[in-house]
This record gives C-alpha cells, structure tokens and sequence, in this order.
C-alpha cells in the first residue's frame, strides 16, 4: 500500500513539474504579435463608397 502512495506521489510531482514548465518556459519577451494585428483588415481598408468586386452589377 505504502508502495502505490509513493508512486502516485511522484506521478502527481511529475506532473505538477511539467505543468510548471510548460506554463513558465515561453519566450523571454512574450509572445510575438500575429499577422493578423499587423496587416490592415481588407474590410477596414474599403471605403462605402467602393463595394467589392463581386458585389457590382
């Protein structure tokens, strides 16, 4: 019994390690910024005045 209480324990040590790893070990600077942030949206960039392409008649 002592045996199966011992082994969970270093199961659940383990664990608890690898959840602290992955959770602190990311870039030094944090995430980096996505494309998406960067680039102007498509929609944003058209003015009302300019439907789309497929939208003329």
């Amino acid at each position: 019994m002592l045996v199966i209480l011992l082994e969970a324990l270093a199961v659940l040590a383990l664990f608890v390690f690898i959840v602290w790893w992955t959770m602190f070990s990311g870039r030094k600077k944090g995430e980096l910024p996505d494309a998406q942030e960067q680039a102007p949206r498509d929609d944003a960039a058209r003015r009302p005045d300019n439907p789309p392409d497929d939208a003329r008649h």
